[in-house]
This record gives C-alpha cells, structure tokens and sequence, in this order.
C-alpha cells in the first residue's frame, strides 16, 4: 500500500491529503502510526510530506493547495512561486471559490473569490500571474507594484498585453487602475531581454526620455555588454552587487572593448533608482548627433 502513497506524493512534490490516504485505503490509526514513525510528517491540518522532508519551497506551496479540495495558491505566495516577487511571507496564501473575507487556518490565509483565473505551475494549483498582480496591486504601493509588473515581464511569465486583458475581465477591482498604469508604463519594452530589474528600469527611462534604444546584452568584440550602442560604439555597464562581483574580470572586458573602439561608462546600478539624470547624461545621444 504504502508503493501507492509514494507514487501518489511523487507527483505532488511529496505530499498528500488526509482525504487521499484515506481514499487509498489508510485509515486514522494507520496514519497516526505512520506519523508517529516519522514516515509522514504533518505539513498542515490534514496534509503530509513523505520522509524526508526535503527543504524545497514547493512543497510547501502544494501542501497549501492540498488543505482543501479547490484551493489555488494565490497572492504573495502565487508571486514568489512565479518568480517576481521574493520569498517571504510568514504564512502561504491560497485561494477557494465562494464569498467572505480571508481566514487564517493553522499557517494558511484562505481567501475566498466567486472566480478564480488559475493555471499550473509544476504541478501545483495556482492562480495566472495576470491574476496573481491584480490580486497583488491594492496591497503594494505603486514602486513595489511597478517592480513586480518588471519583473514578471522580464521573466517571460507575462506581457502588459496579457495584463490589459485580465484587467479587462476585472474591470472596477481594487488597484485595478494603479496596475493598468503600471502595465503601461512598459508596455513596448523587450524587458524580456534584460537580465536585471536595473536594466529594464534603465530601458524605461532611456525610453521616456526619447532617445534611442540601446541593444541589450550583446557581444561586442566575444563579451556581452549590458547596454550598447554600436552607431557611437558605447557601452554602459550597470554593476550591481549580484553581478560584475570579479573587478579583474570588469577591467579586462573594459580594455577588449576599448582596444576594439569602443567607449565604456560604468555606473552603479543604484543610479538607475536614486540618480537616473546620470545615466541619461552618459547616454545623452542628441549630443552625438
């Protein structure tokens, strides 16, 4: 019996429901007994993760979805799992169908809408990242709410396009209108071709201020450059502290580029957020005309 239980838990990132055990057979005794031996460890009221329990995110989010039969991962937690927002909430967030504010159940904030836009991420019910931001929008003030837009773009989990269609479908929610504005702030952008919320921020403000595109992680002379050029053959490097970390490394793709004639700016990527007037200033193309 227990070959079932460890196929059924393999295909939902180790975990299983109260209700599936018992639909397999298991009644209360032997899965207290099972408990008891370490073989189940309770994730939440009435969901398991097999032994071991590995440290994977993922098995909390499904454990969170396994809690009642309907339940999608939703808000903050939907965010981290696609990737745009960071991992930090002190409780997982799902969704049910029905009506009435949201609950808190033993580590579980359980909301409640009369329609759910729900995909699969992985094998784990969640809600669509368009939706995922529109539940999200009335909760992060407008820079948060622009960074999560960034970057669900830039990841290539969704388009403004997208996101202009989902609102369409929601039209009056909460945020809603903050979240367009959002959206449109970028929409035209190749966010999905940068590599950093830094450089998608900088490819919004080169747009704004009217000036032309840059080319966006290219090789230039065998290195990839952030932001390029070729017509006045300069490059802006946007160093961070996740990234460009081997100064030695910068310095000889600096000289390659410069014996190949090319002009290299470096600024910190903190100017991007706090200074922008310095990266329009060393991009400034109406004084290369």
């Amino acid at each position: 019996m227990d070959v079932r239980l460890i196929e059924l838990a393999a295909n939902q990132h180790r975990c299983v429901a109260t209700r599936q055990l018992h639909a397999l057979g298991y009644g209360d005794n032997a899965i207290a007994h099972r408990v008891a031996g370490g073989r189940l460890v309770p994730m939440f009221d009435g969901v398991y993760a097999v032994a071991p329990l590995l440290a994977e995110q993922r098995t909390h989010w499904m454990a969170a979805t396994l809690t009642a039969p309907g339940s999608v991962l939703s808000h903050a937690s939907a965010a981290a799992a696609w990737g745009f927002r960071p991992v930090d909430a002190p409780f997982e967030i799902v969704t049910r169908r029905g009506s009435g504010g949201p609950r808190r159940l033993d580590g579980v904030l359980v909301c409640r809408s009369r329609t759910l836009d729900e995909t699969t991420l992985e094998g784990i019910p969640i809600t669509t990242p368009e939706r995922t931001l529109i539940d999200l929008a009335p909760h992060l003030g407008d820079g948060r709410l622009r960074r999560a837009v960034r970057e669900a773009c830039r990841l290539k989990v969704t388009t403004p396009s997208a996101v202009f269609v989902a609102l369409a479908r929601h039209r009056g929610r909460r945020g809603a209108r903050r979240l367009d504005m959002a959206a449109s702030r970028y929409a035209g952008l190749p966010l999905h071709r940068t590599r950093s919320d830094a450089e998608a921020v900088a490819l919004q403000l080169l747009r704004d201020a009217g000036g032309p595109r840059p080319d966006l992680n290219q090789k230039i002379a065998g290195e990839e450059a952030d932001l390029s050029w070729p017509r006045w053959r300069l490059i802006v490097e946007l160093d961070g502290r996740q990234y460009h970390l081997d100064r030695a490394e910068d310095l000889r793709k600096q000289r390659t580029w410069e014996a190949a004639g090319w002009t290299v700016h470096r600024l910190p990527t903190d100017d991007v957020y706090l200074h922008p007037q310095r990266l329009l200033a060393v991009a400034d193309w109406r004084e290369r005309r």
